[in-house]
């Protein structure tokens, strides 16, 4: 079986609590994505968020939501994984970020049958030859086995590494066995398109489009071009990345 650990936690330094304030239909982000999640079979879901006060409203809308939860490290991000991981007799794990609305589902089921056949280290998509993670898309988790975490947490030590859970693998591809998985070729060339949430200004874009995503069951392809129509949206999402580094 498959784990779908979600990174979660309250205190963002851009927009505090944005996976929690009112998204969509009265609903919030963490629980927009938990409910994609749960489509998912023969899969289980954890909550990983932290030991810190401010994220027990995020234990609580895990046993709302009926999913498990596990509480560690705020900062040291791989340590908060890999213990999760333990704590459910995880070895295959996917990671999924909680600021994402518009994670894809079919990338994700992919991802989760390639991840339960697999002996890879770590799987995930490349877009224009850089990781997805790497990219302001949104649309992708990432694969990884707890073993490869481990492996991580015994050769370094460097915050960079804890802090970003995957970072260590596909910055040293020499050291594990790695598979890239297409991407849609309508994101060839494009380095415009931001989804994923880290300020006000993507809360308020993303709110705008997904009311459209959801009524018309949109796929990448269509999101890309509902954006393509908007070119004040593109404008802003350009603005928001020049500003947001990955």
């Amino acid at each position: 079986m498959v784990t779908l650990i979600v990174q979660a936690r309250v205190g963002s330094t851009r927009l505090p609590n944005k996976i929690l304030l009112p998204f969509f239909e009265q609903k919030n982000i963490i629980s927009i994505i938990i409910e994609k999640l749960k489509s998912l079979p023969n899969t289980d879901i954890v909550l990983a968020t932290t030991t810190n006060e401010k994220d027990t409203i995020l234990v609580d809308t895990a046993k709302s939501l009926n999913v498990k939860s596990y509480r560690g490290s705020e900062n040291d991000v791989l340590a908060r994984f890999t213990c999760a991981a333990k704590q459910c007799n995880a070895t295959k794990i996917i990671r999924i970020c909680s600021d994402n609305p518009f994670l894809d589902i079919t990338s994700l089921r992919e991802l989760v049958e390639i991840g339960e056949k697999s002996n890879n280290d770590y799987v995930s998509f490349l877009v224009n030859g850089k990781p997805s993670i790497k990219t302001h898309f949104g649309f992708w988790a990432e694969y990884v086995t707890l073993e490869a975490l481990e492996k991580v947490q015994a050769t370094t030590q460097k915050s960079l590494y804890h802090e970003h859970v995957t970072n260590y693998i596909y910055t040293h591809p020499q050291d594990f066995k790695i598979k890239w998985l297409e991407t849609p070729k309508v994101l060839q060339g494009r380095e415009d398109i931001r989804l994923t949430i880290d300020t006000q200004q993507d809360f308020i874009d993303a709110q705008e489009i997904y009311k459209h995503y959801v009524d018309n069951n949109m796929t990448i392809e269509d999101l890309v071009s509902y954006i393509d129509q908007n070119p004040s949206l593109l404008e802003k999402m350009k603005k928001e990345i020049k500003l947001n580094s990955k």
